[in-house]
């Protein structure tokens, strides 16, 4: 395996965050805020993995957005 750069293990530390803090959420919820996560995710992938600024303007993007949908009064979420 390849080993990753410091960017990349912050990625991946995100999404796993991420995925931890959607089983806090009630059973009925749980697959919307997992899509919304992977959808994402998934959207930012396409970023240039060159622009060093971009990716770390995301991370701390979505680390705001995880602190905000971590809150337990937070029950769902659309799309």
């Amino acid at each position: 395996m390849a080993r990753l750069s410091g960017l990349q293990r912050d990625v991946l530390s995100l999404y796993r965050h991420c995925l931890r803090a959607v089983g806090q959420k009630p059973a009925d919820t749980r697959a919307n805020f997992r899509d919304f996560a992977r959808t994402e995710f998934r959207k930012n992938a396409q970023l240039d993995k060159k622009d060093f600024g971009t990716i770390e303007y995301m991370l701390r993007r979505g680390h705001r957005q995880l602190e905000i949908y971590s809150d337990p009064g937070i029950r769902n979420i659309s799309k």
